[in-house]
């Protein structure tokens, strides 16, 4: 299934993107909400897949309606760096031994589509298309890839936006570069795990005003999605609606020739991967 949120901020409705790939479906009147309760409950989602293959989900007339995030009251952003081969090498570092994991405010998150705020001050903003995993049950140390597998509910295209200057120049840890407002865009969809076989065997592509800068695939991760979420739980809790970025392939700004070619406001990023739907925004000056 492919699950999404419609409406403006804070008032979004829960619907179901069908499988003509262009109608919408309102789920308001089987669940409240897409959020980790739900994905939680699996007689709650097999309530709206045998409503879906029934036929009987009303119309959700959305056309020039916001679509937000997939996914509601989300606890954590949990992220991984430095995590695809080609990307460590453009930027100069080694390939890590273990997950470089740091976290992202869950109030960064937005729509796919909504404005992206460059900072103020900021010179060095960069962009990063990234697989989003989305947590279906509590994770606490899990042992096994397979473990790690049945805990995912479902995928996300994300956008991990990043202020260089922030992260790397100003000292401290790099939560500082990731956490400003808007640097999370997710979405269009939350695509439940089954119609996922192979998280391992997706493109990735991004492009800044119609320049294609990324173009990578999820082959090339040092550490594979079951992998991170197996490490990460030996660490810290995953619950039911949290989220967790998988990093970037080679072609952002930071990693190409002087001068690096970062946003700025009127810049137009658009992102997706496959089977899991597009991004576009609009930069703007905070």
């Amino acid at each position: 299934m492919k699950l999404l949120r419609v409406g403006t901020p804070g008032s979004e409705r829960p619907a179901l993107l069908d499988r003509d790939g262009t109608t919408l479906r309102d789920l308001s009147g089987l669940v409240p909400d897409i959020d980790g309760a739900l994905l939680a409950d699996e007689d709650a989602l097999g309530r709206i897949r045998s409503a879906a293959e029934a036929g009987g989900l009303p119309v959700l007339a959305a056309a020039g309606e916001r679509i937000g995030a997939p996914v509601a009251r989300i606890g954590k952003v949990v992220c991984i760096g430095l995590n695809y081969h080609d990307h460590a090498a453009e930027t100069g570092a080694a390939a890590p031994a273990e997950p470089v994991v740091f976290l992202k405010a869950a109030d960064t998150v937005v729509g796919p589509d909504d404005t992206v705020l460059v900072p103020r001050g900021s010179e060095k903003t960069d962009w990063e298309v990234e697989l989003a995993l989305v947590i279906g049950r509590t994770a606490r140390c899990l042992e096994s890839a397979e473990e790690a597998l049945a805990h995912i509910a479902g995928y996300a295209v994300a956008h991990d936006v990043s202020e260089r200057e922030f992260q790397i120049e100003r000292g401290g840890t790099w939560d500082k570069g990731k956490n400003c407002e808007t640097f999370n865009p997710l979405g269009p969809w939350l695509v439940t795990r089954d119609e996922v076989p192979d998280p391992q065997a997706l493109s990735l592509r991004l492009w800044v005003n119609g320049e294609l800068k990324q173009n990578g695939s999820t082959a090339d991760q040092i550490f594979p999605v079951a992998e991170v979420v197996r490490y990460v739980s030996h660490f810290m809790t995953l619950y039911p609606g949290d989220v967790v970025n998988t990093g970037t392939p080679a072609g952002v700004a930071l990693g190409q020739p002087e001068p690096k070619p970062y946003l700025r406001a009127g810049d137009v990023v658009e992102l997706e991967i496959e089977g899991l739907g597009r991004q576009r925004q609009v930069l703007k000056g905070a």
